[in-house]
């Protein structure tokens, strides 16, 4: 799984940043348009959370775990209708940012949650976590499937039996290469040079093979229930990003100058500016080597 430090610094480092453009309480996971581009993005944004809600029964006075709960927008929806939410992070910028807004936020690892810790909840969601839990040592090691069962293993053990559970995860799609043919000296138009930035981008991250990969592994804890591709509203989500990201305020730029004295000696910064110009991840998706799913799982 990625480290506290991997988190921190794939998001804690542009933490103000993300705030600043998209939002104090930041989204940063795919929006779900389905195909209505006229909508904005917090329109998209909120129509996910109710999907969320909707299909893990969630009503007022519910009890919901948020593993991954990034700057805590399901938490603040979740808020907003009343339910109980509690969210996990391992970023100390986002669990900084969650406390102020009022957010109840722990920074705990979620593969080593325990009932003892937090009790159980009626629903559990993981928006964009599950692209984290298992690293690229793990793969090479073998471990990918043990982490991802023992994974809802923990999550069965947290829910009432019918409890459901909500995962949004990029995912390998048939386009993905093999891992040893990443390369950050490789062509820049190539896939091996495009998968090298975004490994950059989220060090000791790796995703499952596809959403039969995820649905695999809930077994036998979880039947799962429904599910389908967001990876178009995700490259649209990623554009607004972008739009926004360039937009000017003197705020903002001052935190990019901050970052500038890393860009001198940690080479893996350099390379995130990589990101700003060719933005990897939408491209990813169009070429197939990614996709993008929203899959719900009730507890059997």
């Amino acid at each position: 799984m990625a480290t506290k430090s991997d988190i921190d610094y794939s998001y804690s480092t542009m933490d103000k940043i993300w705030r600043l453009s998209i939002g104090e309480m930041a989204d940063f996971t795919g929006a779900k348009y389905d195909g209505d581009f006229s909508l904005s993005l917090e329109e998209a944004q909120k129509r996910k959370h109710q999907f969320i809600s909707e299909h893990l029964n969630i009503t007022g006075g519910s009890r919901v775990l948020d593993m991954g709960c990034g700057w805590g927008p399901f938490l603040n929806y979740l808020r907003s209708i009343g339910a109980k939410g509690l969210g996990l992070t391992l970023s100390q910028g986002q669990f900084e940012a969650c406390k102020k807004n009022g957010l109840d936020v722990r920074i705990k690892d979620c593969r080593t949650l325990k009932t003892e810790d937090f009790g159980t909840f009626d629903a559990v969601a993981s928006v964009g976590a599950f692209e984290h839990f298992c690293s690229i040592e793990e793969y090479k090691e073998g471990r990918q499937d043990e982490i991802y069962q023992q994974l809802f293993k923990t999550i069965s053990d947290l829910l009432p039996k019918g409890g459901r559970c909500f995962i949004q995860t990029m995912v390998f799609g048939e386009g993905m290469i093999d891992l040893d043919k990443i390369d950050i000296k490789a062509d820049k138009n190539s896939n091996e040079y495009l998968m090298a930035l975004i490994v950059n981008e989220f060090p000791g991250s790796w995703l499952p093979y596809g959403q039969e990969h995820i649905i695999r592994s809930a077994q036998p804890y979880f039947k799962f229930v429904c599910g389908h591709s967001g990876k178009d509203d995700y490259i649209e989500t990623i554009k607004v990003w972008r739009k926004r990201l360039k937009q000017f305020s003197w705020e903002k730029y001052a935190a990019y100058l901050s970052l500038a004295p890393r860009l001198i000696y940690d080479s893996k910064m350099r390379n995130r500016l990589e990101n700003l110009k060719i933005a990897p991840i939408r491209v990813a998706f169009e070429r197939g080597i990614w996709d993008h799913f929203r899959l719900v799982f009730e507890k059997v």
